[in-house]
């Protein structure tokens, strides 16, 4: 897939107009329709007038090729990590809205119960030993405060899967700090319970987030790793279309021979 011209197509292209003439006539070209512009996304000539002119170090860096498809895959993962968090806040709603009617639900659970024990003697199933019907009676009988405690833990684990979603999706450095370090702080917590019970669904949870870990590590350069955050930087700006083009002219320029002038005795 051509992550670049994917992405003009979505949210055009983007031309520049250096004031550096030599590099100016390598981005420009006359058409019988007029005008037209090198994209500095997907290298194609588009019709019109530039979107900005100025120095060629002033150009914007446009993300090309690898780093379009990086920052989908960081998107993508944003947008896991806010339906996580809604689920963590929607949780937490309940539990707040359950501890405002503790007594009431928990008479009702009481009177309903036994009407299912019929049912379940004709399905075999032994509701007093039914782990469902265990957790339910735990729920219902912690105190207040203990739900309080859970109600604002959930709050502020939703809160942070919401920051990191954020800081994935605007492409932030920060964001990707935030995202493996925070992910990272429960890798043990999601082992621990695939330990204590293996569920498929645990299992593809915690390769998700490991995938994701080195991923950002990795292709990201954080913590120092493959050059850090200086390679980082010099990475983005050779996917500049730009940066390309003045090399080129660089290279294309004939090499100066100093001689040095010719003696006579």
């Amino acid at each position: 897939m051509n992550w670049s011209l994917r992405a003009c197509g979505r949210h055009g292209h983007v031309t520049y107009a250096p004031t550096e003439e030599a590099l100016r006539e390598r981005l420009r070209a006359e058409t019988a329709l007029g005008e037209a512009w090198r994209c500095l996304r997907c290298g194609d000539f588009t019709l019109g007038a530039p979107h900005g002119s100025g120095p060629a170090g002033n150009a914007p860096i446009v993300l090309r090729g690898k780093a379009l498809r990086d920052a989908t895959i960081l998107r993508l993962l944003a947008v896991f990590r806010w339906g996580k968090g809604l689920l963590v806040l929607a949780a937490a709603f309940g539990i707040w809205r359950f501890r405002a009617h503790q007594d009431a639900i928990s008479m009702a659970f009481d009177e309903d119960v036994p009407l299912l024990q019929p049912l379940a003697d004709k399905l075999g199933w032994n509701l007093e030993e039914s782990g469902v019907v265990h957790t339910l009676r735990t729920v219902l009988g912690a105190e207040t405060r203990t739900l309080t405690w859970i109600v604002l833990g959930l709050l502020v684990f939703g809160s942070l899967l919401t920051t990191e979603g954020v800081g994935l999706w605007l492409l932030r450095r920060w964001g990707e700090y935030f995202a493996v370090v925070a992910t990272s702080l429960f890798v043990p917590v999601e082992i621990y319970e695939i330990v204590e019970k293996v569920t498929w669904l645990r299992i593809v949870i915690l390769l998700i987030n490991l995938a994701a870990v080195l991923y950002i590590l990795l292709s990201k350069r954080l913590f120092g790793l493959r050059g850090g955050h200086a390679a980082y930087e010099a990475e983005r700006h050779e996917t500049s279309l730009l940066e390309v083009e003045t090399a080129a002219l660089e290279a294309s320029r004939p090499t100066r021979h100093h001689t040095a002038p010719a003696t006579t005795d």
